[in-house]
């Protein structure tokens, strides 16, 4: 198809490359072309102009409801269904309630950030514009490898995941359906072919439309809220008041420690703002899917928090499978089934969501040449990053299919902090440059 040709200047677009001598001229200016780098800012008119660099427009279709399914999409996922078990037995007992505020407040300082440059700014980059705008090119070129890294290694590490919940909602052991290979090396000998397709059918929802993305995301978001629902209902009808003395076990100290942790519950809503080209009204579709998102997650958090305390002891809670092993203590172990079915839909958004996400990013680091403008390019007839989309996934199967779960999530930084601290920061730049 004429849409996957390319010729050399898709690939090496600058002057540089035109010819030998032009290349030899411009290694003679490195230093100097360096140092203007180092100290170059950006500009939003210039962020706005560089649209024009994927050849066509991405299509104007989300409404506020499209960007609050696709924050909730993106931030409810597995998280909350392992994260809640460990903090509450090792870290805050009861208290993981007021843990899970602490750190909902903390992300929603971040969502405010993102939803003013997002407002301001509206393009696919998302932090990496806003830095390269505020905190100059070579702060926006350490965020892009971040980025680059993150998407590949946390897309391959949510697929792995998929497929052990698939396993345990068969009622199988988590490797089950993955094929083991003794010839190659520990952590790499356990191929997942599942992990595989789960990508390659993501990867043809996202590349053939946003919209039916954000339709499919509405079908799945029902069944999820569903689920929580049922969780939150049926926990409560077999709670006991007495689970919940003590109330603070660790102490202070425990509480804001399991807030650090469950923080990365809240990771994903980023996500949103990557998507400010395609919103029909940036300026209002943006912060209510961004801020109305994010407090209906907290919301839901804090409900399934209280009800896993009130169902079992603190001390007795399972820290890998709380809610299942919860409703198995209680005597109703037909509703892990249910529990798996809800984390299962949870990963599923959070990587439709999150492949969005990263090929607008993606997109806009291309525009600015730090990337080859081929992966810039925007589909005529989908409106939709095909060629950032395909390349992006592909790389994620083929990480995800030959390395472990355990292996990936050591790869997994605090890159996410630095990239929010960073966004805070050139808030306060921008405002009082």
């Amino acid at each position: 198809m004429t849409r996957w040709r390319c010729s050399k200047d898709d690939f090496f677009p600058e002057e540089s490359f035109k010819s030998w001598g032009n290349y030899v001229g411009a290694l003679k200016q490195t230093p100097a072309r360096l140092l203007d780098r180092l100290t170059a800012r950006s500009d939003p008119e210039a962020e706005l102009e560089m649209k024009a660099r994927s050849r066509n427009a991405m299509k104007r279709t989300l409404r506020w409801w499209d960007l609050m399914g696709f924050g909730m999409g993106g931030v409810i996922g597995a998280g909350i269904f392992v994260l809640t078990g460990q903090e509450t037995r090792e870290k805050a007992g009861p208290a993981v309630v007021i843990s899970y505020v602490i750190s909902g407040i903390s992300a929603m300082f971040s969502v405010f950030c993102y939803t003013e440059f997002a407002v301001e700014i509206p393009v696919a980059g998302g932090s990496f514009a806003y830095l390269r705008v505020e905190l100059g090119e070579l702060t926006a070129f350490l965020v892009a490898g971040n980025i680059v890294v993150d998407g590949l290694i946390g897309t391959a590490a949510i697929a792995r995941a998929w497929t052990s919940y698939f396993a345990t909602l068969c009622n199988r052991s988590p490797n089950a359906f993955r094929i083991h290979a003794p010839s190659l090396a520990a952590g790499f000998n356990e191929l997942d072919p599942i992990a595989v397709g789960v990508l390659a059918a993501v990867c043809v929802l996202v590349v053939l439309s946003t919209k039916a993305s954000s339709r499919f995301n509405y079908f799945a978001t029902i069944v999820h809220v569903a689920v929580i629902a049922f969780i939150i209902v049926a926990g409560l009808i077999k709670s006991d008041p007495k689970n919940y003395v003590p109330f603070a076990p660790y102490g202070v100290r425990g509480i804001f420690q399991a807030s650090a942790v469950l923080y990365f519950a809240y990771l994903g809503f980023d996500a949103v703002a990557t998507m400010a080209e395609e919103a029909v009204d940036p300026t209002r579709d943006i912060p209510i899917g961004l801020i109305g998102s994010m407090v209906v997650v907290m919301f839901v958090y804090c409900a399934m928090a209280v009800t896993l305390c009130l169902m079992q002891p603190y001390g007795e809670v399972d820290p890998d499978a709380p809610f299942s092993r919860a409703f198995q203590a209680v005597g109703w172990s037909w509703a892990q089934y249910v529990v798996a079915a809800g984390a299962l839909k949870g990963m599923t958004s959070v990587l439709l969501v999150g492949t969005v996400g990263q090929a607008r990013y993606l997109t806009h680091i291309a525009r600015t040449h730090m990337m080859p403008p081929w992966f810039a390019k925007v589909d005529s007839r989908t409106g939709t990053p095909a060629n950032t989309t395909v390349v992006m996934l592909a790389g994620s199967a083929v990480i995800g299919f030959f390395t472990e779960l355990r292996v990936l999530s050591n790869f997994l930084s605090i890159s996410a902090f630095l990239i929010f601290m960073l966004v805070a920061l050139a808030l306060l730049v921008r405002r009082y440059d």
